[in-house]
């Protein structure tokens, strides 16, 4: 029986992982009901552009020219971003654990994730994510999102090692399949306690002192 690597780098998604979704459609129908908008309307100018947004391809003032400013409002754009901003809550103990096992075992940690850029750099700042993540495979900066595997092989060539030495988590079924169909050990994350126990299956786990 063949040995099994040990993991030196873990891949994270950061929305549904470390933080809340960015701009995902809970998020949206807030702002619609905030700033009274018709929600089918915008979810349909959202479907269109969202593919060019995450991929960094166009700004976000852009993007909400096309889904929310394309006709008069009562409000400015300013306003409206703010809110979608504010709309980022972290979650505490998956970012604890994740600064502590990185300690613990030096791991390597990269972001492998779907965000806009303005959002992504506004989330990444608010919660000092740089302090403890290796490096961001944002699809705004590469231009290819999940499920693309392209980007899951990009990420494994920017830290240098081999799919088996990779754990990945994230809360989308399908990213987690796509990844581990490259050879990539993954975990759903459904809620903290069931990655770390998924974690600690795999040989990591908080050490008790």
């Amino acid at each position: 029986m063949m040995e099994m690597k040990k993991i030196t780098t873990l891949f994270l998604d950061i929305g549904g992982v470390l933080l809340s979704n960015g701009w995902g459609h809970v998020f949206r129908h807030q702002a619609a009901k905030k700033f009274n908008l018709d929600i089918p309307e915008m979810e349909d100018r959202h479907g269109l552009m969202f593919v060019t947004f995450e991929e960094g391809k166009i700004t976000m003032e852009e993007y909400l020219n096309r889904v929310v400013f394309y006709k008069q409002r009562d409000f400015t754009q300013s306003v409206f971003r703010e809110f979608m901003f504010s709309l980022t809550t972290p979650d505490g103990e998956m970012i604890a654990l994740l600064k502590k096992l990185k300690k613990q075992y030096g791991l390597k940690i990269v972001a492998v994730s779907n965000e806009a850029r303005e959002l992504n750099e506004f989330r990444i700042n608010r919660f000092k994510l740089n302090e403890w993540i290796d490096f961001f495979v944002s699809s705004c900066y590469v231009q290819i999102r999940k499920p693309d595997a392209a980007i899951f092989t990009l990420a494994l060539d920017l830290a240098h090692v081999a799919a088996d030495e990779v754990l990945y988590i994230d809360d989308v079924q399908m990213f987690v399949d796509v990844a581990t169909d490259l050879g990539i050990k993954s975990i759903l994350h459904t809620s903290y306690l069931s990655t770390a126990t998924a974690l600690q299956n795999n040989g990591i786990s908080i050490a008790i002192k």
